[in-house]
């Protein structure tokens, strides 16, 4: 997944046009696709804390659940603290 959003980042003309095979769609539609979820990932492969508290607090809503819930419940980086290891990058 870490290469994979490496090379979504260097390579938005590449991206798109794997979008536009695999999904079987235009070239505006894939265009879309890729602005929306070229900022899922940072770089290093982890996802914005602030986009996983946002998943997190709609999730809460829809669950009707009032506590607060930790990251840490919901998320594990022990394996991709590994790959960035392995991938010489530095994380979060």
């Amino acid at each position: 997944m870490i290469k994979a959003n490496r090379y979504i980042r260097e390579n938005k003309e590449g991206a798109i046009q794997v979008l536009m095979e695999w999904g079987r769609t235009d070239r505006e539609s894939a265009v879309s696709a890729y602005d929306a979820s070229v900022k899922v990932f940072n770089p290093d492969g982890s996802i914005p804390e602030d986009g996983l508290r946002l998943i997190i607090d709609q999730a809460k809503k829809e669950m009707k659940i009032g506590r607060e819930v930790p990251l840490g419940e919901v998320s594990d980086v022990t394996i991709l603290d590994e790959a960035q290891r392995e991938l010489g990058l530095k994380g979060r």
